[in-house]
């Protein structure tokens, strides 16, 4: 009997037609988790809908910010009981003196809750009312870049999913004309913050965080070359979508589509990012409220001005870092200058949001990768410390007006209620309407997740 099969058909074009076969079905298995993933979220009702991340890089020292500790005032200069500092491991103060330094920077009661808020930071002090201070942040990590990442991902290991990118997987997005997740920066040079921290690891590269500018022209190539028309432009971009489609269809790699989608967004952002990072169309009391002009200026308050109209179009998570709070030495100096940077922004912007009816469906999130030691380091510097750190959570769903955790009486770790990144991780998936272990990533045969085998939902920070 002769062969059915077409003489042609060489082996060489069996494999690459049997490739194609496997590449298009492992394509539909990858879209498909990619829709369940957005169609199986929320797991419960949700108290915010999205996320304005305030990310002080560098570590804020909590003395001087959240934490008030007059025992060590009172113990100033004299040394740490090496009771508590033994066996803890610090980035710089290894195998020295270890004394206390006690801040002379004031404190005040603030609000009707009465939360302990420092006077560098006026304007916050006003929306004490507002926040839930944690004072018992806990990492894993001691130095910057890991930091960074274990904040962020989770992991310590470069390569995992940002929680930008893990809610944009899980929770898709309301925008139709700008990404799903932003990051902007601000602040003066210093440590460098790894773009690992807003990378979306082995999700579909549609879900990574995408950079803009803090300036009237938020991202580059916005315009058109001159003499080219919207028209013809899009009849370019057409066509290039054709050939992207019919590639796709013949080697299955779902980047493909990544591809497809992000010059459709593109295009569409040439309109909407120019709107966007227009300022003059905002009323003279909310540009002062910022203290900000009419176009943006690139500082902090103008990122928050800009973090606001993109919640208001949709953008599902925002993430405005502000670097410069490593201090080593000159700490008070230090967070005096940064403090004035972003507490009036940061005050502004809950309080606009209050008013436009938003902040109760907004989860606004202030702190850095880890705190500050007790101890000094050259006099009048702080290390590195993974033990206490601040945070707060305002808006979305979180208890206003309260504070959790206490550390102990020289602020050395957490005395009660300890609030691991893990934990912090999970309870933010839970304000979304997210369980934390449900939100998972199938890859290399492991379901990954942003909590790892770890994270507790802290009841307490809910309102």
């Amino acid at each position: 009997m002769k062969s059915s099969l077409p003489l042609d058909v060489t082996r060489r074009h069996f494999f690459a037609k049997s490739a194609t076969g496997i590449g298009a079905a492992a394509l539909g298995s990858l879209l498909g988790r990619d829709a369940l993933a957005a169609g199986s979220f929320p797991n419960h009702a949700p108290k915010a809908k999205r996320v304005i991340y305030l990310y002080m890089a560098g570590g804020p020292s909590q003395f001087e910010t959240f934490d008030d500790k007059p025992k060590l005032r009172e113990l100033n200069g004299k040394p740490m009981p090496s009771s508590m500092t033994e066996g803890v491991k610090l980035a710089f103060l290894q195998y020295q003196a270890l004394k206390c330094f006690g801040t002379d920077v004031g404190f005040k009661r603030c609000g009707r809750s009465g939360q302990l808020i420092s006077d560098l930071l006026p304007s916050l002090q006003k929306v004490a009312d507002e926040l839930c201070v944690v004072r018992t942040l806990q990492t894993d990590q001691v130095n910057h870049d890991p930091a960074h990442t274990f904040m962020n991902t989770g992991f310590s290991i470069a390569g995992r999913p940002s929680m930008g990118s893990w809610l944009s997987y899980g929770l898709g997005s309301e925008a139709e004309d700008l990404p799903s997740f932003v990051v902007m920066r601000s602040g003066p040079l210093g440590q460098p913050i790894p773009t690992t921290a807003w990378h979306n690891g082995f999700l579909p590269g549609k879900h990574q965080g995408v950079e803009f500018y803090g300036s009237s022209q938020p991202l580059n190539y916005l315009k058109s070359p001159a003499g080219v028309a919207e028209r013809s432009q899009k009849e370019t971009i057409d066509s290039i979508q054709s050939l992207n489609q019919l590639y796709h269809q013949q080697v299955g790699d779902p980047e493909i589509l990544t591809r497809i989608n992000q010059y459709e967004l593109a295009f569409q952002m040439q309109t909407s990012v120019p709107q966007l990072a227009e300022f003059s169309s905002e009323t003279a009391t909310t540009r002062d409220l910022y203290g900000v002009g009419e176009q943006p200026d690139g500082s902090f308050g103008s990122n928050c001005l800009m973090a606001r109209r993109m919640a208001e179009r949709g953008v599902r998570f925002i993430q405005l870092y502000h670097t410069g709070w490593d201090h080593h030495g000159g700490v008070v100096k230090g967070v005096t200058s940064r403090a004035k940077e972003v507490d009036q922004g940061a005050a502004a912007l809950i309080q606009d949001l209050k008013q436009r009816g938003m902040l109760q469906d907004t989860l606004v999130i202030w702190g850095g990768e880890f705190g500050r030691t007790p101890m000094s380091q050259g006099g009048n510097g702080r290390d590195h410390h993974t033990k206490s750190g601040p945070l707060w959570m305002a808006g979305g769903g979180v208890n206003a007006g309260t504070s959790y955790g206490e550390t102990d009486e020289l602020g050395f770790t957490a005395a009660r209620d300890p609030f691991h990144v893990h934990d912090f991780h999970a309870t933010v998936l839970h304000l979304l309407g997210i369980n934390h272990k449900k939100l998972t990533y199938r890859f290399k045969g492991f379901d990954f997740r942003l909590t790892n085998v770890h994270g507790h939902v802290i009841d307490s920070v809910l309102a």
